[in-house]
């Protein structure tokens, strides 16, 4: 097994002569929070693996039993942002980039990538799981798209994938950072696979034993059928989101965000769940309540390249307008849980908010100009 400090890369045989590549995110201590350390080792070694014959799929988990993945690791970011004010901050452009290109990655990828979204999946581990071809979720599930909390929005290809779910659901999710279960990912398109979470080797045993062709695009069926035999959807929680959608719909499907903030600050909620989520929104930060809604409209026919290329831009502003800062220093640094967000909702005109989505790379320098114009 090699180790390069935060990911560990392994490889084990199958029946037929083939291999398996195994990703382990390796820093259990913050939950697995990809870092850019993580992003630099990742993509060559799935670059290696996708040019080697030898290896027929890609399996990724997290280290320990808490997390899949927690998110990004966003507290040099914010040391990044403290100490150099260039639009594009350079650390934030460095990880940014390199974030959405491993995305892109596994979007793209020819082999199957089976992701193993067990425990905590939150932010970027969301991002992983979005990106792989085959989800697999369990009991200890617990997913999220929290970034209002911190005054980012929800990066990572949910500009893309919060699309892909019913009954905007993913706008409200966007909007209040309220958490599901595993259950929830199969409705929200976010996973096809379901076992009891002590069931990873058992996983891999079954991969192992599986008839892997030489052609990657015949070993995507044969991935879904072996994960189809071990599919146990009844080792899941209730659904938390299948008897709110109606409701969830009610609250956000109207005009505009001005509508939807009165909706969550003054309904008087019964269902507990409804209710925290309406709490997360109402301390969360208003700029990124007006951004994640412009760009849940505005994304709406966009491809995930298309996103991406859109969400660097507006990730790179976020770090440089102040309000993503102010809201790690509140819940990361100082803990002090009491944000002084820059903007009112009322404050966030239209050219504000829109002024996010404006490049700051000069025309054709974009980093990833090459995926709209190949």
């Amino acid at each position: 097994m090699a180790e390069n400090n935060v990911v560990l890369f392994d490889t084990l045989p199958t029946n037929n002569g083939r291999q398996l590549g195994v990703i382990t995110l390796n820093s259990e201590k913050s939950l697995n929070a990809l870092s850019l350390s993580m992003i630099q080792a990742l993509q060559p070694k799935l670059t290696l693996w996708e040019e080697d014959d030898n290896i027929a799929a890609v399996v990724m988990r997290g280290a320990g039993q808490k997390a899949f993945c927690a998110g990004g690791d966003i507290r040099q970011l914010y040391d990044s942002m403290r100490t150099e004010n260039a639009l594009p901050n350079p650390y934030a452009l460095a990880f940014f980039r390199g974030e959405y290109s491993l995305y892109y990655q596994m979007y793209t990828y020819s082999k199957p990538i089976i992701v193993w979204a067990s425990g905590i999946v939150m932010g970027g581990g969301l991002g992983l799981t979005a990106a792989a071809s085959h989800r697999v979720v369990t009991d200890t599930t617990r997913w999220a798209m929290p970034e209002i909390t911190i005054g980012l929005y929800p990066d990572a290809g949910g500009s893309w994938f919060l699309q892909r779910m019913p009954s905007k659901a993913g706008l409200f999710l966007g909007l209040t950072g309220a958490q599901c279960n595993g259950h929830d990912a199969l409705i929200a398109n976010l996973a096809e696979y379901a076992m009891p979470s002590q069931k990873y080797e058992a996983l891999l045993e079954s991969l192992q034993r599986t008839a892997w062709h030489s052609d990657p695009a015949t070993n995507h069926p044969l991935a879904s059928q072996t994960l189809l035999q071990l599919n146990q959807s009844s080792a899941l929680p209730e659904s938390i989101l299948s008897t709110r959608l109606d409701m969830v719909h009610e609250i956000v499907n109207r005009a505009d965000i001005q509508a939807v903030d009165c909706c969550l600050r003054q309904t008087p909620f019964t269902d507990p769940w409804l209710q925290q989520a309406a709490n997360h929104y109402q301390h969360g930060c208003p700029a990124t309540a007006a951004l994640t809604w412009a760009l849940f409209h505005r994304t709406r026919t966009y491809s995930i390249a298309e996103v991406l290329h859109l969400e660097l831009s507006v990730s790179l502003h976020c770090c440089h307008n102040g309000d993503f800062q102010e809201g790690v220093r509140a819940l990361l640094v100082d803990k002090d849980k009491q944000p002084q967000w820059r903007h009112t909702l009322a404050q966030c005109t239209d050219a504000y908010i829109n002024s996010h989505f404006t490049s700051p790379f000069e025309r054709g320098k974009h980093p990833f100009h090459h995926w709209l114009h190949p």
